[in-house]
């Protein structure tokens, strides 16, 4: 039988979702939970894999077991035994061919950014004390919905097969006075992706980078021709939907 867990975490600490040989992440911390209170030795599959200190508001991953199992009350009991840093929503059993990563339809992130100092922000936000054109920002970020190659904004030597992505949306809004997020669904994303697209507007709202300039990084799909990869820390996984 299939079970879908929908969680919560706090990245600060981890080095990302995917067990790693050094470093503790998210999905070691649920498998060894999962399999004390299930008795049995349990792996779960993710929907995908965010890098070190990077947080999700929603992550969801699928695990199999032979025998029926009551998803409430496992959910309770993991979250007793889980540390404080990962939450867990809900168990549910799902049909056996859907799958955690495979089914899952699009995925959405958020990078936070803010522009006046603020004790309360600086762990989840990224500051930054340079004037921004939000609105030459959100131009370069609708082209992005006309392409559906992405190799500029790839991580260099990832291990992947295609470069090819569906994005359906990119905006950035205003939450405030001094603080903004950007907002990217795709169908997939490439290993630090949504960072280096943030980072390369930024260069756009800096006037370092003309609308065409951006264009020509997205058509040209080489990394060292993009902006730098912003920080983790300011970066959330919101929503999957399958």
């Amino acid at each position: 039988m299939r079970y879908f867990i929908t969680l919560s975490y706090d990245g600060t600490r981890f080095h990302g979702w995917q067990i790693q040989p050094n470093g503790t992440t998210v999905q070691e911390e649920l498998q060894k939970a999962l399999s004390v209170l299930l008795r049995q030795k349990v792996s779960v599959t993710g929907a995908g894999r965010t890098d070190t200190g990077v947080h999700a508001r929603m992550m969801v991953a699928h695990f199999d077991i032979d025998s029926e199992i009551d998803g409430v009350q496992l959910a309770y009991k993991l979250n007793k035994f889980l540390p404080s840093d990962i939450a867990i929503q809900k168990i549910e059993q799902v049909a056996d061919d859907m799958h955690a990563r495979f089914s899952a339809t699009s995925r959405t992130y958020h990078y936070y950014i803010h522009t006046a100092k603020s004790p309360f922000l600086h762990h989840y936000s990224c500051e930054l004390h340079y004037p921004l054109d939000f609105p030459k920002m959100n131009e370069a970020a609708r082209q992005l919905l006309e392409y559906d190659d992405f190799g500029a904004f790839c991580k260099a030597h990832a291990d992947v097969k295609t470069t090819l992505c569906k994005v359906t949306k990119a905006e950035w809004h205003q939450t405030s006075a001094d603080t903004w997020y950007f907002e990217i669904t795709a169908n997939r994303f490439l290993r630090n992706m949504v960072r280096a697209v943030v980072g390369t507007l930024i260069e756009v709202g800096r006037g370092r980078l003309s609308l065409d300039d951006f264009r020509r990084v997205v058509e040209g799909k080489r990394r060292t021709e993009a902006g730098e990869s912003m920080p983790g820390n300011a970066l959330f996984l919101e929503r999957i939907e399958y």
